[in-house]
């Protein structure tokens, strides 16, 4: 589990006050503590943008004077342009005792979202800054709602449908640490249904109400692999025009699950452990820890001990990552849930195609359970959808399913070595991704290391 900062309780407003005046950096904190405000102070130019660059506030109320006999306010106003370059949603609230309406004009250019005159009115000054707190809330909590949506658009509500023997520890294993919020590894080959175990552990967990964000981490190219999980300021980098909240950050008080877990790069995976050991990290170009309660669920079909063992993986991540290890097994081994999940994919695609299709006749069935489905449930899925596609009346027949038979498969091999299979397989999935090696990793379901070794083996260009 990875905590938050204790040190900031929920709900509170957490306000920046800078002025070189003790005087009245006290009459300020007297008049705010007792309103609910968590208080900071600085009284320099140096000690509000160290501030800022490094912690988190919901309001800045700052003096724009920090030189003796100096009353133009052109140091708050450089202030003021900065803060704007480091966080252009963070609300800052201007005062000065030496007031003008061209001073005030020029503050709200600058980004200021109001203006107080010294002496200020207590409460007015009170209600501008319980707005602004609540305006920046009302923004933040929007923005990520917007990213959310991108990331979960797309995300499946598949259900878990278990009934085999072999299906049994995966559920006794649910229900023992899925409320939990310890980080559970889950393993198994491809398309056999380690998304849904993950989203069945989110399910049973006290964070069921919350965000469960997915990663596929095989699919994002290793130059933006940092980005996406921890976030970016804008300007970081050539295209970085705005903010943008990380992986991490979007599920906070939820669940993180990082489908792949194998393809992230090692030279990554130090900023991973960290996370998953504090809580803490700093988005791409800015120096500001931020922490969040996050509950990681990870999932490969790599043997992890052979990536540990070629220096593809680091030891001490898998450790954090499997507090509980769950397998989940073939679909070959669970031949008692096919007819259960059989007649789930096709109640849907017969919804989404409009088909009058009641089921499958016996031949259909008799098929589906004797194949032995390399690609698990996944290929399961893709058949069933193809069937609803073809079928010509009532009941889909065995011909419609399209599934080689065990002479095609004779016929189709030959005499071709193990090694001659992996080398075909391993070309066409280059082809096929246009030599994207981490698509086709992930198609082949290996690691990029592991690809990576095997195309010089087999001198694949």
């Amino acid at each position: 589990m990875i905590m938050t900062d204790a040190q900031r309780p929920s709900g509170e407003p957490k306000i920046l006050i800078a002025d070189d005046q003790p005087d009245v950096l006290k009459a300020l904190r007297l008049l705010l503590k007792p309103e609910g405000f968590q208080i900071e102070t600085a009284s320099s130019v140096d000690e509000i943008i160290d501030s800022v660059r490094t912690r988190d506030f919901d309001v800045v109320l700052m003096d724009l004077n920090y030189v003796r006999g100096q009353t133009s306010g052109e140091q708050g106003l450089d202030v003021l342009s900065r803060i704007q370059q480091m966080d252009n949603m963070l609300p800052v609230v201007v005062m000065t005792a030496w007031s003008s309406v061209e001073l005030a004009v020029e503050a709200m250019r600058r980004g200021a979202r109001d203006f107080i005159p010294k002496p200020w009115k207590n409460e007015r000054l009170l209600t501008i800054l319980r707005t602004q707190v609540e305006l920046s809330r009302a923004l933040q909590n929007s923005k990520q709602l917007e990213q959310e949506i991108v990331y979960l658009r797309n995300e499946s509500s598949e259900s878990l449908i278990a009934e085999s023997h072999a299906m049994k520890p995966v559920l006794e294993a649910i229900a023992k640490v899925g409320p939990s919020d310890a980080n559970v590894l889950i393993t198994g080959e491809n398309g056999s249904g380690k998304g849904v175990v993950a989203n069945a552990l989110h399910a049973a967990s006290g964070r069921k109400n919350k965000t469960m964000v997915t990663v596929n981490t095989a699919s994002i190219p290793e130059t933006v692999f940092e980005s996406e999980l921890f976030g970016h300021v804008a300007g970081a980098f050539t295209d970085a025009k705005s903010d943008r909240l990380g992986r991490f950050k979007l599920s906070d008080e939820g669940t993180l699950f990082l489908d792949e877990i194998a393809a992230i790069p090692v030279k990554l995976q130090s900023k991973l452990l960290r996370v998953l050991e504090s809580g803490e990290f700093e988005p791409i170009g800015s120096s500001k820890t931020h922490h969040v309660d996050v509950r990681v669920l990870s999932a490969t079909n790599a043997d992890l001990s052979t990536e540990i063992a070629s220096g593809d993986f680091r030891q001490d991540l898998l450790y954090r990552l499997n507090t509980v290890e769950i397998h989940v097994p073939p679909l070959r081994e669970r031949k008692d849930d096919i007819p259960l999940l059989a007649m789930h994919f096709l109640g849907g695609y017969v919804r989404k195609y409009r088909k009058s299709i009641s089921g499958f006749d016996t031949a259909a069935m008799q098929a589906l359970c004797a194949y032995r489905w390399p690609g698990n449930v996944r290929e399961l899925d893709h058949a069933i959808e193809r069937a609803v596609l073809m079928a010509q009346d009532k009941l889909i027949h065995s011909h419609e399913l399209g599934l080689a038979t065990k002479s095609d498969d004779e016929h189709r091999l030959g005499n071709i070595t193990i090694e001659e299979m992996e080398r075909r397989a391993i070309r066409k999935a280059m082809i096929q991704f246009d030599g994207d090696v981490s698509k086709a990793a992930m198609a082949l379901g290996l690691s990029r290391g592991a690809l990576y070794r095997r195309l010089e083996k087999y001198q694949i260009q």
